[in-house]
């Protein structure tokens, strides 16, 4: 029988990003959670790519090597001030090997990189080419911070249920998403999201960046919050840039993933029979 007598406080930050500029982007998240988090938050989101907005031609000239990454170290610094652990949204890594990498840093309160995830799914379709500029990441991560297990994805990893399962099996609490959205799609984007906490049982942060991207290009900017039903918590709605924080209970989670075993009805295998 699972069991975890714990809560915490989660806050998530939609805001949308100055393309290109780091250093604006940077003012803009201080002063927002100089304005808006909240003393007993235990862990901070941000979404995709608020360094540099998603613009893929601006992703080299953003990008940073982890060993001296500015970004990093502003996370780090935000982190100690405000006593919580942060989950960095994404900001683009250079790799040296000619492409970089889409990667969140998992920042504890302590200010100390504690994990990295890169974006395991690449967006290149109707008019995107992320992969034209990134590499795909190796694996999925799931990080333990303070006895909560939280299974890592960045935006089109949305869309790859496995990823979900695998982290369901591996013991995940919560399951993350950071993205940078396109408003032209927001039925998949509160679908899926939905999707990944009802399937596995999971408490869901589904967030994303808000505001203009170019032209008549901008992102959803439509974040949420799933308990494990996939019940709506809490959401940022349309281009609002603020926070929003939920407690979550965990005792409630396992009391109903111990009454409704799903998981104990999956088959070892799906193979098809084409007739």
């Amino acid at each position: 029988m699972e069991s975890k007598e714990k809560s915490v406080v989660f806050s998530i930050l939609q805001f949308g990003s100055v393309t290109g500029n780091k250093a604006e982007n940077y003012k803009k998240v201080e002063k927002l959670l100089k304005d808006n988090l909240s003393s007993e938050a235990d862990f901070l989101v941000l979404p995709e790519v608020w360094t540099c907005g998603w613009s893929c031609v601006d992703f080299p000239a953003c990008s940073e090597f982890i060993e001296n990454s500015e970004t990093v170290e502003f996370l780090s610094k935000i982190a100690k001030e405000n006593n919580v652990n942060i989950l960095g949204g994404s900001f683009i890594q250079k790799t040296g090997e000619g492409k970089c990498l889409n990667t969140c840093p998992v920042i504890d309160r302590k200010g100390r990189l504690i994990a990295l995830y890169s974006k395991n799914h690449l967006y290149s379709y109707c008019g995107c080419n992320e992969g034209d500029y990134i590499n795909a990441g190796d694996s999925p991560v799931m990080v333990n911070i303070e006895g909560v297990n939280i299974g890592l994805t960045i935006c089109y990893d949305i869309r790859f249920p496995e990823i979900f399962r695998a982290y369901r099996l591996a013991g995940a609490d919560v399951l993350v998403n950071m993205a940078a959205w396109g408003i032209k799609k927001p039925i998949p984007w509160e679908t899926l999201t939905r999707a990944r906490a009802i399937e596995n049982q999971c408490y869901m942060f589904a967030l994303t960046q808000s505001g203009q991207i170019k032209d008549d290009e901008w992102n959803i900017g439509h974040s949420y919050v799933f308990d494990f039903v996939g019940e709506t918590l809490a959401e940022i709605k349309n281009q609002r840039e603020g926070i929003v924080s939920v407690k979550i209970d965990f005792k409630n989670m396992y009391e109903y993933r111990n009454t409704c075993t799903i998981l104990k009805d999956i088959r070892e295998t799906y193979e098809v029979k084409c007739v």
